[in-house]
């Protein structure tokens, strides 16, 4: 478990990557109508800079809302990197600036959901997704509930240092994935874990389940850390909203995971991050090849 950030690693072969963070952490004390503005521009330029993702967003989109036609599609595609441009900023501002301006207008729901679990004495796995609000959102919701984070390390030290740093600021604790026991033993004391399950991984215990009605592999981890540590599993719903606010909903409906089936149960998670998705679909993370393993080999992106 991360509880505290390590010494940050000084060598000259990580400049660069420090150059990199010292930009972003100097962006994220511009003023925030500068910031969505900026954010729209530099989306606007990764989706002509970055034509592989592009190609990867547009299949997904494709495979995920049939039902619009091309030029609907293409008008989503270009929201999306906009709100990939605005994340940007969102996530600088998570981590060394200030969220003020996001306090204006935020909405927060559901919490009695969480409160009802923690009165039990039980601790509570909070899922969501892969979106562009995640840090933001994160950082925003830490103001009312004590949550630890799951994640993925970093390959570059400098940014692995970065990423915890950062988190720290807002997270009761960080537990890479690799840190099952100890995130088991913070839930059996009655803690908050949140992660996001939703990505294809190369790694772990996987299912093929549902996902825009297409076979997606998927963690069964939400399965595993609700049977081992007895936590009930909620959903947490973030989203930017059309006049600029945030929206933070705590989610009920997956009281009946774990079950005896992790296939099941993680249809289950899957389906309410579609939902959360097709609430703010300009937000989720269509970039990732989310359905790059497929049950007979192939690939919908080759």
């Amino acid at each position: 478990m991360t509880q505290a950030p390590d010494r940050p690693p000084l060598s000259p072969r990580h400049w660069p990557t420090w150059f990199g963070i010292g930009l972003i952490a100097a962006a994220a004390r511009l003023p925030w109508p500068l910031q969505r503005g900026l954010g729209r521009a530099i989306g606007d330029l990764l989706r002509v800079a970055m034509p592989s993702r592009r190609r990867i967003a547009a299949r997904n989109l494709e495979l995920c809302f049939p039902e619009r036609d091309a030029a609907a599609r293409e008008a989503l595609l270009r929201e999306h990197f906009a709100s990939l441009g605005i994340g940007l900023f969102e996530f600088a501002r998570a981590w060394w600036g200030s969220v003020d301006p996001m306090r204006k207008g935020l909405i927060v729901e559901g919490l009695e959901h969480v409160q009802t679990a923690r009165a039990e004495g039980r601790g509570i796995i909070v899922v969501s997704g892969h979106f562009t609000t995640l840090e933001i959102c994160g950082r925003l919701m830490c103001d009312h509930i004590p949550l630890a984070g799951m994640y993925r390390p970093h390959a570059e030290p400098a940014m692995e240092w970065a990423v915890k740093h950062g988190r720290l600021r807002y997270a009761v604790a960080m537990f890479t994935k690799q840190e099952l026991r100890p995130a088991v033993k913070h839930l059996k004391q009655g803690g908050l874990l949140w992660y996001a399950p939703d990505q294809d991984p190369s790694r772990g215990d996987t299912v093929f389940v549902p996902f825009f009605d297409q076979p997606a592999n998927s963690l069964s981890s939400t399965h595993q850390l609700a049977r081992l540590s007895g936590a009930a599993v909620v959903a947490f719903q973030h989203l930017r909203r059309a006049d600029g606010g945030y929206t933070l909903r705590i989610v009920p409906g997956l009281e009946g995971i774990p079950s005896k089936d992790a296939t099941t149960d993680t249809a289950q998670v899957m389906s309410s991050i579609e939902s959360m998705a097709r609430a703010s679909p300009d937000q989720y993370l269509w970039i990732h090849r989310r359905f790059k393993r497929q049950p007979d080999g192939t690939s919908p992106y080759a």
